[in-house]
């Protein structure tokens, strides 16, 4: 027989790429192991690392293989298990093998493969090192010959144990229980209702291992919804959806649900929770599918899910009914779905429907929860039940809302509760303009109570203000007194002229004027000496209360004289007076003020002072000690703070919520 012309042939380069290089990291790999095992229709599956030898030890008490399986089968880069094995398993298994590479990824994380195995008390035991494979590959053979090694350490009468050897380092992984959460999480047959124990260092795998169940709060199910809740303590409320999708074409079960806070779905194994799943045949085939859709609602941060499709691997050999569906939707990695593969579409087109479904549902559920919680605070009780009736309803919709923003820290929940009172109050207010249109000389008193109303509201609003500000006040002063001169003052005080005060505050609009000024104060700059430079922190200008401000700060440590102040001061101001006047400015009042850390040299010298104050106010100047600042600012707010606690009604509900500590466990907390 003439030898043909052409000829194919497959390198052991091919174990390079599909084995050393398959996959990324242990759990990946020992999916891959685990999945075996299953197919060779294991009931338990032990997993040992041992630090000290370097070592990861995979046995199960499948049914083990012989020499022609272990030549045919296990050697065989490509055997289709499929065709050589059709058909479930004696145990009524569903295949998860299909191409026969799963088995190479071992030398994605080990140097050194040792196999022993026992079947029908046969033994046969082998090693396999990647060194020895790449020397044949440089010898460009296709043929390797694994070590045989003798069979007088297998102690076990059925089943395989793998050792894994020379563990590549980048490979490592951070805990065992990180561990356990990943080979947990891609498998969703692990455990006794499927009969197929795994364990790592004797401890069960369990599905609570996954590391999820516990956190969700909402529940979507699409069939098998017993066993979902059991696994899933704390839902409480679920929705069984499996009639809505019953009537697809492609089949599936699982589940969809959220969890209470977003944080939740940060997991410390490093991978991203907030994802959607697809198993095939009880093993993870594709990671997530949710960044798949362009879902921007804040719901979608909240989402975790499982959703089995089995109709995407129907193949179960030749001669099986299902022998059409030979279409294989898995990436050749395995660990990804083909994106144009029609039944993957499909599932796509599913799973929009419900994710829009779940949007809807979601926002209705928090906004109720939100609500709840809400009201468990006496003081919100209290706002909510002196409102009218119709009022009573939109206010509770009001603070249920704040639920679907995305907060996962309660003392910010209760931030956005007290500025949604105060919002209520106004959005009340406005609505009740329409009485004035009712109003006459008989009923006058009605715009006279609406005009107090809107008093009451100002003065809740600009308590806030007040209360915020007296904070920046105290935080100014720890961090003056702990000398952090330059960059606090320079940080607050330009952009709160109210801290010099009270009755200042910034214009917006004034950018183009003040980059003029900026650039005449840097002129003017340039003629002083450098001792006199060196004794400032920043000068800047503002524009508010109908006055054009020139503030100049002195480092705290300097101690300046009265004529060299006044020098100073008389420069900018001739220089400013000159700029404004080329533009025609509607206004020329400016007034400068220094803010020091110890007043003028003559100060001290008391008939002095009489000459100092006069020599300022000759050029509408002024100065101010940084101490000074501090104090009169601290007490004009306080004194406000102090007399608002006594006539604002809303004040008294947004401390409340401030202070109140939910109990713990239906008792009680001791500093409510």
């Amino acid at each position: 027989m003439t030898k043909p012309k052409y000829e194919m042939r497959l390198s052991l380069n091919v174990l390079e790429h599909l084995g050393i290089n398959l996959y990324s990291n242990v759990p990946s790999v020992l999916a891959e192991v685990v999945a075996n095992s299953w197919d060779a229709d294991a009931t338990v599956v032990n997993i040992e690392f041992d630090a000290a030898k370097d070592t990861i030890i995979i046995q199960d008490n499948g049914d083990g293989m012989d020499l022609e399986d272990v030549n045919s089968k296990f050697l065989t880069v490509g055997y289709r298990r499929r065709e050589g094995q059709p058909g479930k398993t004696s145990r009524n298994r569903s295949p998860m093998g299909r191409k026969g590479i799963g088995k190479l990824s071992l030398f994605s994380v080990a140097k050194n493969i040792k196999v022993e195995t026992a079947k029908n008390q046969v033994f046969n035991a082998f090693e396999m090192r990647i060194d020895d494979i790449r020397e044949k590959i440089k010898e460009n053979t296709d043929c390797y010959y694994p070590t045989a090694i003798p069979t007088n350490h297998v102690n076990f009468a059925k089943g395989t144990k793998i050792t894994l050897s020379g563990l590549k380092k980048r490979q490592t992984f951070s805990t065992i229980d990180g561990l356990r959460k990943r080979l947990a999480r891609r498998f969703s047959i692990i455990g006794s209702r499927d009969d197929f124990e795994v364990n790592i260092d004797g401890k069960p795998i369990t599905p609570s291992d996954r590391g999820y169940f516990d956190k969700i709060q909402y529940l979507w199910t699409y069939g098998g919804t017993q066993k979902v809740n059991l696994d899933c303590p704390k839902v409480i409320c679920s929705e069984d959806r499996t009639a809505k999708i019953g009537e697809n074409e492609i089949a599936f079960h699982g589940w969809l649900g959220t969890v209470e806070h977003s944080k939740q779905l940060k997991d410390e194994t490093g991978e991203n929770l907030n994802r959607i799943a697809i198993y095939v045949r009880g093993k993870m085939a594709q990671e997530d599918i949710l960044g798949d859709f362009t879902e921007c609602g804040v719901y979608a941060s909240y989402l975790i899910g499982e959703l089995h499709v089995d109709d995407l691997d129907k193949y179960n050999g030749p001669d099986s009914e299902d022998s059409e569906f030979d279409d294989d939707a898995a990436t050749s990695s395995r660990q990804k779905i083909v994106e144009d593969d029609p039944r993957y579409k499909m599932i796509k087109k599913i799973v929009a429907i419900e994710l829009k479904h779940i949007q809807k549902s979601w926002a209705e559920q928090r906004s109720k929860e939100g609500s709840r919680n809400a009201l468990q605070i006496p003081a919100i009780k209290e706002w909510i039940n002196c409102l009218s009736k119709d009022k009573k309803k939109l206010a509770t919709r009001w603070l249920g809302k704040i639920n679907q923003i995305k907060v996962d820290n309660e003392a910010e929940r209760r931030h956005l509760w007290k500025h949604a009172i105060i919002a209520f109050e106004f959005y009340s207010w406005d609505n009740n303009l329409a009485k004035l249109e009712n109003i006459n000389e008989s009923n006058i008193e009605v715009a006279i109570d609406l005009f107090s109303e809107l008093d009451n509201l100002e003065f809740s609003l600009y308590g806030q203000i007040v209360k915020k500000r007296v904070e920046i006040i105290h935080a100014l002063k720890s961090k003056i007194e702990a000398d952090a001169f330059e960059k606090t003052i320079q940080k607050y005080l330009f952009d709160h002229l109210w801290l010099l005060d009270p009755a200042w505050e910034r214009v917006d609009g004034t950018e183009v004027i003040e980059s003029s000024v900026e650039s005449v104060l840097e002129q003017v700059s340039g003629t002083l000496t450098d001792e006199e430079r060196r004794g400032r922190i920043d000068i800047a200008y503002r524009k508010t209360a109908g006055k054009h401000v020139i503030i100049e700060l002195k480092r705290p440590s300097v101690k300046i004289g009265i004529d060299t102040l006044s020098m100073q001061i008389a420069k900018y101001r001739r220089a400013m007076s000159k700029m404004l006047r080329e533009q025609n400015s509607e206004s020329e009042n400016i007034e400068i003020v220094c803010l020091l850390g110890t007043p003028p040299k003559e100060w001290e010298i008391e008939h002095e002072r009489g000459h100092i104050e006069k020599t300022l106010a000759a050029n509408n100047a002024r100065f101010v000690l940084y101490k000074d600042l501090l104090n009169n600012a601290f007490k004009a707010y306080s004194d406000y703070s102090r007399k608002q606690k006594k006539v604002d009604r809303l004040s008294k509900i947004i401390v409340e919520i401030e202070n109140f500590a939910p109990p713990i466990n239906g008792i009680a907390r001791d500093d409510q």
